[in-house]
């Protein structure tokens, strides 16, 4: 089924013709995705409306894990750990070349504010896998976690300070793309009759005669349309900007629930920073922050930070204190490193949907920023507020589903559905049979998620029987899944764009007809991980792919400027290209080469 500019113009139509609809969502993250995804399964029309791209907010700045959060049980917050590590083989039996299981290390030392000393270590494992049932699944029992001695920890990671290591547990994780997955639900949900539209920002919360939400007016963010869309139901999940949502709702009167604050991460080459598997450790900061450095794509990534958020909220920014915390931090746990904000490739910074404490019980001493802090974490700190989630409905109807973490979105969605499910059988007597979310598979999730490795390669192999290169097939079955041979069908069909190898002009073409592209940011960051984690063969894909998008979405002369200044004004952010300069000219001003975020390496 297509899925692309020419359905959505249709789509679009449709509402503004008075189509009503069973459940309107507003927000396109991946607690939207979702409950789209189950609202559409069960047969309910289902429309969801995204003012940026699919994920474009909080989704795609994740740090990239399907994970249950083992430091939260040092703040006792069991439940939230029981409902994720349960999830995590979830979601990746519903998705299984979206997130894959990666065992983490957790480096343990004998400093002040240590997250877990040896012993609390192997008791928060041992609970983590009985939560998560690790010993009963026949295909989880290899994840098992273990300890390792200081000897064998430096062994698998050389790089790493053995001054006061004393040793490390190793528990099951799970990677994720993170962008895919929204997507992949969000293509899921379009496929099963759900009406899903990117860049179209919700205005207004509109009314019936007796007060009660029945619509909202809305505003194409490309050609600027304005048109009404009514429904039955409405669904506020809208992450951090939940509480945004509530404020386009005049008759809605709530206080304030969130407290967004900011998460950054930085990628680095992994000749830089050697890391063979995701490693996972307390700051040594005393401020309760726990950092991840992950090998990805011949990449490492590490973050992150945690910081109270009051700033723009669609294109929250790195500032240099962040830059200066993680390099810090990182320098110190590996010291032949040496890295300089010149090492950072690519960088990303989002939002995290914290619930924060009821109206007037804030501490108002407490500063805005406290990632970096040298104090022990307090109740008010944000790494010690709760990634827990809330489901709540206001007098007039609008319901709000808030807070949790990427790893329990299905989990949420499920709950909002029986909510939703009750509204509409009360309020309207339509009764619907709810799907057992469990199963219902994403789009591209259509294979064995007990033998993923085996499926890709199966994948792969169809590819190259079109033409590809090995490793081009088997990138294109990582990325599309059970949807890899209508990529791989393109090639039949279509020779090399100029300027693009076969792969990338399939794959293009692919998500310009099925996952709703609309521009080379969505493309080249959130479809494909271009800006991320391929910066260095990004520039000279920019040109031909605009040139093939432009012909596609047939755009004006004046589009294409627009598109490629927004995309510029991206690449800049993540370059840290103001950042950088602003180190550079501080390093000429003071000859201070050797500074942790200068221009010059200690290496070389």
């Amino acid at each position: 089924m297509a899925f692309s500019s020419k359905t959505r113009k249709k789509d679009i139509q449709r509402l503004a013709n008075g189509e009503e609809l069973d459940l309107l969502i507003i927000g396109g993250g991946i607690t939207g995705a979702g409950v789209a995804l189950q609202a559409a399964a069960t047969g309910m029309k289902v429309g969801l409306v995204e003012m940026q791209d699919f994920g474009g907010g909080t989704s795609s700045r994740s740090t990239r894990l399907v994970h249950g959060g083992i430091r939260y049980l040092k703040t006792f917050d069991v439940q939230v750990v029981s409902d994720t590590v349960k999830e995590r083989a979830v979601v990746q039996h519903i998705a299984p070349h979206c997130t894959y299981p990666d065992p983490m290390i957790l480096p343990i030392y004998d400093e002040p504010g240590t997250t877990f000393t040896m012993f609390e270590c192997k008791v928060a494992m041992d609970l983590y896998d009985h939560l998560a049932g690790i010993n009963e699944n026949e295909h989880l029992k290899r994840f098992a976690n273990y300890t390792l001695t200081k000897d064998e920890v430096l062994k698998r990671e050389p790089q790493l300070n053995a001054d006061k290591l004393v040793g490390a547990g190793v528990y099951l994780d799970y990677q994720n793309n993170d962008s895919r997955l929204v997507v992949e639900n969000i293509k899921a949900a379009a496929d099963k009759g759900g009406i899903m539209l990117s860049r179209v920002k919700a205005n207004e919360i509109l009314h019936d005669e007796d007060g009660t939400v029945n619509g909202v007016s809305a505003q194409d963010m490309i050609d600027g349309f304005r048109f009404e869309i009514k429904a039955k139901v409405i669904l506020n999940a809208a992450g951090p900007w939940s509480d945004k949502v509530k404020g386009i709702d005049h008759d809605l009167h709530d206080a304030p629930q969130m407290r967004p604050t900011k998460g950054v991460h930085f990628v680095v080459d992994q000749s830089r920073l050697q890391v063979p598997q995701p490693t996972y450790f307390g700051s040594g900061t005393d401020d309760g922050r726990m950092i991840f450095t992950i090998p990805r794509e011949g990449k490492t990534y590490f973050g992150t930070t945690d910081t109270d958020y009051k700033g723009d909220y669609e294109e929250p920014h790195v500032e240099m204190s962040d830059v200066k915390y993680l390099l810090g931090i990182i320098n110190k746990k590996y010291p032949t490193a040496h890295l300089t904000i010149d090492d950072i490739e690519s960088s990303w910074a989002g939002l995290r949907p914290l619930l924060g404490a009821p109206a007037g019980e804030e501490d108002e001493d407490e500063p805005d920023a406290v990632s970096g802090a040298s104090k022990a974490p307090d109740a008010s700190a944000p790494s010690a507020v709760s990634r827990g989630s809330s489901l709540t409905m206001a007098d007039d109807g609008l319901i709000t589903l808030a807070g949790g973490k990427l790893t329990d979105y299905r989990l949420m969605a499920a709950g909002a559905m029986d909510m939703i499910q009750d509204v509409l059988d009360k309020r309207f007597g339509e009764q619907f049979t709810l799907v057992d979310s469990k199963e219902l598979r994403v789009s591209g999730g259509d294979f064995d998620s007990n033998h993923v490795d085996e499926a890709l390669e199966a994948f792969a192999k169809e590819g190259e029987q079109h033409g590809l290169s090995h490793d081009d097939a088997l990138r294109i079955a990582r990325e599309f899944g059970s949807n890899a041979p209508q990529v791989y069908a393109l090639a039949d069909e279509l020779e090399a764009a100029p300027g693009l190898s076969l792969a990338e002009t399939i794959t293009l073409r692919y998500s310009l007809d099925n996952e709703m592209v609309l521009t080379p940011v969505d493309y080249l960051l959130r479809r494909t991980y271009h800006v991320l984690f391929m910066r260095s063969s990004l520039d000279g894909l920019i040109d031909p792919v605009i040139a093939y998008m432009k012909d596609y979405l047939e755009w004006s002369d004046a589009d294409e400027a627009n598109y490629r200044e927004e995309l510029q004004e991206i690449l800049d952010e993540s370059d840290l290209k103001h950042l950088k300069a602003e180190a550079h000219a501080g390093n000429q001003e003071t000859s201070e080469s050797t500074d942790a975020v200068s221009g010059a390496s200690k290496h070389e």
